[in-house]
């Protein structure tokens, strides 16, 4: 019987989304509609604080929720990749897809925002944006590997400790069963300890973000609501131009029709809307495996690899994120900075899948922002209406992983059809 993965005996927790959207709208409409007025001041000297302990309460589980999910995320897709030639391949093509997911929203929402620039906020009260630091393509190399470990943690560089975590993770491998799975589980029990305290944090949520909803429109006024509906529809359509990826990646890899793909797809992509669950779309996906005339066993092995170890639309719309919070927060970032979460969104990926879309949220764009240089605070607020892009997430991974599907049935076809024909016995 194969062991059921770290992420199936991760702890389950409640997210209020609805409740969280509602107070961020509260918190909007209040600043807005009150900015400028004495009694609005006066709640501003609680709120403010209040906010910004929320937002700490939630950063200081960035790093060891990291840490746990990357390990373990690591270890388990390596030990995938020994399930035989059709893992190997699966891995292959997803690898490549996510690194193609993260590179396309580090090239793509730099572009979006200049033809689409976000509504102009007055940020006083929030710090002053740094100046803009442009390192050289030595100095992003050289930070990558941290002289002390400790120290780059403490610092908050966040691209070093996750190079060192995911070296770390490797090198496990290597190691006997014993030693590798008291690790495994040492880490697997970090990453559900943070998991139990963020859920906890979370709960606070309508409050945290209702404060800092309130301290962002009592200074920009009813812009701050034009911004987060410009931001729900760039992150969307970012994840929405991956999606249509998936239709070439079918008929080119595949060797599907685009129309008998388009139709077969469909369906899954209907419960995906309704139930915003890769998981809970697994029939469906499977349904439409078999009116691709995927294989069986294709099918029924690369599917629940892919919906276990695979998200998308997740390193694009991450790096999308991250991004629009920088440039809402007025930070310039540089190429290296872009080209830093980047790596962090492709190696981070492993480690969010089946993770609630909140937490997920969470645990990808904070390690994200941080290693760009970017401040974390727009996170706390945009987290609030992330149960709408996250639509569109859903979406794109279950199209994806219905398309890489069909992908490992035609590349194990083609080797099929190339092998050389078994000599004839007389």
């Amino acid at each position: 019987m194969t062991e059921p993965s770290s992420a199936s005996r991760m702890p389950e927790i409640r997210v209020p989304g609805l409740l969280t959207l509602g107070g961020l709208l509260a918190g909007l409409a209040a600043g807005a509609l009150f900015k400028g007025s004495a009694p609005l001041r006066d709640i501003l000297v609680l709120a403010e604080p209040l906010g910004d302990l929320w937002l700490r309460a939630l950063k200081m589980t960035i790093l060891p929720l990291v840490a746990g999910l990357l390990f373990t995320g690591i270890v388990e897709t390596a030990a995938a990749a020994q399930a035989g030639a059709m893992a190997r391949r699966t891995l292959g093509l997803i690898v490549g897809v996510l690194a193609a997911s993260a590179c396309l929203g580090g090239l793509l929402m730099p572009l979006l925002l200049r033809l689409f620039p976000a509504p102009a906020l007055d940020l006083a009260g929030h710090g002053e944006a740094p100046e803009a630091n442009l390192p050289g393509l030595g100095d992003f190399l050289g930070s990558l590997v941290p002289s002390n470990v400790l120290g780059a943690a403490a610092e908050d560089a966040m691209l070093p400790v996750i190079v060192f975590i995911a070296l770390f993770a490797l090198a496990s491998t290597r190691l006997a069963e014993e030693p590798r799975r008291q690790l495994a589980l040492l880490f697997e029990g970090l990453a559900g300890a943070m998991i139990v305290v963020i859920g906890w944090v979370l709960k606070l949520a309508p409050l945290g973000v209702f404060a800092l909803g309130l301290s962002l429109a009592a200074r920009t006024g009813a812009a701050a609501i034009g911004t987060l509906g410009h931001y729900i529809l760039l992150v969307a359509a970012l994840g929405a131009v991956f999606l249509l990826t998936a239709y070439p990646l079918a008929v080119l890899v595949g060797r599907r029709h685009l129309g008998t793909f388009a139709r077969a797809v469909l369906p899954a992509q209907v419960v995906a809307v309704s139930t915003q669950s890769s998981l809970a779309s697994l029939p469906a996906m499977l349904a439409a495996a078999r009116a691709l005339r995927v294989p069986a066993t294709a099918a029924e092995f690369a599917l629940p690899l892919a919906v276990t170890l695979f998200r998308a639309t997740g390193p694009a719309m991450n790096v999308g994120v991250a991004v629009y919070a920088a440039q809402l927060a007025g930070y310039e970032l540089s190429a290296s900075a872009i080209a830093a979460g980047v790596l962090v969104a492709f190696v981070t990926t492993f480690g969010t899948v089946s993770l609630p879309g909140t937490v997920s949220f969470i645990a990808s764009t904070g390690p994200i922002a941080a290693a760009m240089g970017a401040p974390l605070w727009p996170l706390g607020i945009l987290v609030a209406v992330e149960m709408l892009p996250d639509i569109m997430r859903t979406l794109g991974n279950v199209t994806m992983d219905v398309a890489v599907t069909t992908a490992v049935a035609g590349e194990e076809k083609d080797e099929n059809d190339a092998a050389p024909d078994a000599p004839t016995v007389h």
